[in-house]
């Protein structure tokens, strides 16, 4: 049983960026990805770095939870920046 925690890539549009990593670093997501593909099939190492950061910022709880709040803040009509409600914004004194 692999014990990755990507599985299948999916296919996806892109957007170019250019980072740069430290080599140790380089390194270890090349290995990861020899063994990915030795799993599934052959991906160059900078097609998972994507993937990679994609399910790090969704595992993330702090993010996660943070954004669900936005989320319902925009709902009930409120800034999430400010954390004001419209009606309350505008002077209204009934919230």
């Amino acid at each position: 049983m692999p014990c990755l925690r990507l599985g299948r890539l999916p296919k996806v549009g892109a957007v170019r960026m250019t980072i740069i990593l430290p080599e140790p670093l380089k390194e270890e997501l090349d290995q990861y990805a020899a063994e990915h593909s030795r799993l599934y099939e052959p991906v160059d190492t900078a097609a998972l770095i994507p993937h990679m950061l994609e399910a790090f910022v969704r595992s993330d709880r702090g993010w996660c939870s943070r954004k669900a709040k936005a989320g319902r803040a925009r709902q009930r009509g409120a800034s999430p920046a400010s954390g004001t409600t419209r009606s309350s914004a505008e002077g209204d004194d009934s919230a």
